[in-house]
């Protein structure tokens, strides 16, 4: 019985071949369509997300507005250790996170800008900055003069980030495979390692580090090491080491230090 309709199936394509201009026509009746059960999934509810007026990331001055601009020393503790503010979601769902301490200077934040301005639908989607615009003045001497004659003039200004804050906040109606890309784009242009999270993956990120100083079953911590100064480490830390117990290197951040 298979071999009888196998071979009508063959003498049919024989005259599809023949007929020319129904040979599409005759195909598509004898094509063997495979039917499968699929299950899509539901789309996110975006009814309780309200868009702002102004969805787009604004202008940042490149001086600030100071009636008298003074100088100041290089303060790098300004980029090192953890944040100590933006470092949760406010509106947004999706954020460009600080791993490590650096200075956004103008130019990064204008490319910030830019980019998401020109890349994201601002009529489903809004983005926020979490950063202040640049007011730590840094001075330089100028080209070919002598050492000596005091501090420098102001030359720019730059914005110190540490590590966990957040930079730009996203979010609307959207899902994060739609600007993924413009913010992945983004944060491999600044100046200091960058991951684009959720709230969900940030949650997940303090979770993790949470839960391996709980199930820690080492007991020669960097804490209980510099505790009992054992073979004389004290000598060498500083109190942002015993601080910290270890977890910064300056600006750097050790995710396995616990």
């Amino acid at each position: 019985m298979f071999s009888f309709i196998k071979a009508a199936v063959g003498g049919l394509t024989g005259i599809c071949r023949a007929k020319g201009p129904q040979q599409g026509l005759l195909h598509s009746h004898l094509k063997v369509l495979a039917a499968g059960l699929k299950t899509h999934e539901t789309p996110p509810d975006y009814s309780d997300v309200v868009l702002p007026e102004k969805p787009k990331l604004k202008f940042m001055n490149k001086v600030p507005n100071f009636k008298k601009a003074k100088k100041e020393m290089k303060k790098l503790r300004d980029i090192t250790g953890p944040t100590r503010g933006a470092n949760a979601f406010t509106t947004g769902q999706y954020a460009i996170v600080a791993m490590g301490g650096g200075y956004l200077h103008w130019g990064h934040i204008e490319m910030i800008r830019l980019t998401v301005n020109r890349k994201m639908d601002s009529r489903t989607t809004f983005a926020r900055w979490r950063i202040n615009g640049p007011y730590k003045p840094v001075t330089r001497k100028g080209l070919g003069q002598r050492m000596g004659g005091g501090k420098g003039a102001i030359d720019h200004y730059v914005t110190p980030v540490r590590y966990g804050r957040l930079i730009v906040e996203v979010g609307g109606k959207v899902e994060l495979g739609e600007v993924e890309h413009i913010l992945i784009e983004v944060a491999k242009k600044l100046p200091f390692p960058a991951k684009v999270m959720s709230r969900e993956s940030l949650a997940d990120l303090q979770k993790k580090q949470a839960d391996m100083e709980e199930n820690n079953q080492n007991p020669w911590t960097f804490k209980e090491i510099a505790r009992g100064n054992m073979l004389g480490i004290r000598k060498v830390l500083s109190p942002f080491d015993l601080l910290h117990n270890g977890r910064f290197t300056g600006k750097f951040h050790n995710p396995k230090r616990v």
